[in-house]
């Protein structure tokens, strides 16, 4: 297993442009992004090709829910100080590096990933009969390989992908990562790490070869992160040499799992455009209200006396998310013994929901009234992917042999 270079601990992640988020989107994806942007150097980007693979007969929908995105990532407070916003086609190495990964990605591959099939059981009145989309996750490892991401956040539903991801950089790396002269030119790499590192390189690496030793791979790697006499080039060349490989062009990146969102929509399933159940960032506050005060609740309780079950009501999964302790118990008990009326019961919520939007709304605002601003971030973001996008496309195509100047 390739280890990912300390200088290629990045996170990559996207979202296809679906218009105005929920708070589905802030609570699985948009606060973890928050957390993630001052711990790792992050790129996060608007998969707008993505869209096209499942929405290319209807176009028009893509531009105005671009910007509509982002606007909501900067007021839920992603920022473009701390990370890297740009979209996914004003970067078009992305799509030169998911030509060259074609040539070498076998087809089965593709046809086994396991939301090929599930979206084409979904999405059945899509002609979904295309080379986009049986080659999207294709373009998802193009996307995270040409940062050479070493971290990729996603649920348990995209691990597959980042595995796929990682087969095709392992493959890659095999074909073209033995370069003529490698052993030599590692062999001069180790000379540069001066006398006492290069002896404890050899000889962590033959522990590691002969003897299968995890630790002493992990304690190399670890001495030549912390190397500053070597170039980059020889860096990976030595992680390679390490595992008895060659030259990693392409990092395999690491899945990180992030925790599945607990937001429920306003019926109890999942929160979803599609089901008509959902919050929106920039709802109104007197509609949040509404749409809160209207949530179904235990059926159970006809009449305000009755007694109900929490456990069978969707707006007890919001106090999950948005209550303390002492408001869950007052809740439960006020519930199962008619105490309260459910009317009672979802004012707290309603007051929770309404306090968590208001700064993010009022950042909202700021953004919708200065777009030349959400704009001028979102080019100088280009302009980054593109610059590091560029450096490894030219590593991939001097592998490939078809660098030429």
């Amino acid at each position: 297993m390739n280890t990912v270079a300390a200088q290629h601990q990045r996170v990559l992640s996207g979202m296809r442009p679906t218009g105005l988020l929920h708070l589905g989107h802030y609570h699985g994806v948009l606060k973890n992004w928050v957390n993630l942007q001052h711990e790792y150097e992050c790129f996060f980007f608007v998969a707008d090709w993505h869209a096209l693979t499942t929405h290319y007969e209807d176009p028009s929908i893509i531009e105005q829910s671009v910007w509509d995105m982002v606007i909501d990532w900067l007021a839920a407070g992603v920022s473009p100080g701390a990370a890297k916003l740009f979209i996914q086609s004003q970067v078009p190495e992305h799509a030169e590096l998911h030509t060259l990964l074609s040539m070498i990605t076998p087809l089965g591959w593709l046809e086994r990933v396991p939301t090929f099939k599930d979206q084409q059981e979904m999405l059945k009145e899509k002609d979904l009969a295309t080379y986009g989309f049986l080659g999207y996750p294709l373009l998802q490892s193009a996307d995270i390989l040409i940062y050479k991401a070493g971290m990729v956040p996603v649920g348990e539903d995209q691990v597959a992908h980042v595995e796929l991801t990682r087969e095709v950089a392992r493959r890659f790396n095999h074909l073209y990562g033995r370069e003529p002269g490698f052993e030599e030119k590692a062999e001069a790499a180790i000379a540069k790490m001066g006398k006492k590192n290069a002896r404890m390189y050899r000889e962590y690496r033959k522990n590691y070869q002969e003897q299968g030793d995890q630790q002493a791979l992990d304690v190399a790697q670890a001495l030549l992160d912390s190397q500053q006499n070597i170039s980059i080039g020889d860096k990976e060349r030595l992680f390679g040499y390490l595992e008895g490989s060659g030259k990693i062009i392409l990092p395999e990146p690491q899945a990180l799992l992030t925790p599945a969102s607990k937001m429920p929509g306003l019926d109890g399933q999942k929160m979803s455009k599609s089901y008509g159940n959902t919050i929106a960032l920039r709802d109104d506050p007197d509609e949040i209200a509404k749409k809160l005060r209207t949530m179904p609740t235990d059926p159970a309780r006809v009449r305000r006396t009755d007694p109900g079950d929490p456990s069978k009501c969707p707006v007890w999964q919001f106090h999950e998310v948005y209550s303390d302790d002492e408001t869950r118990d007052w809740v439960q008990d006020g519930c199962r013994s008619a105490g309260i009326g459910c009317v009672d019961c979802k004012q707290p919520v309603i007051d929770a929901v309404l306090a968590e939007l208001k700064p993010i709304q009022q950042r909202a605002r700021e953004y919708e009234d200065d777009l030349a601003t959400v704009k001028s971030i979102i080019e100088e973001g280009n302009e980054a992917a593109r610059e590091q996008a560029s450096d490894t496309l030219d590593d991939v195509r001097k592998a490939m042999g078809i660098a030429y100047l």
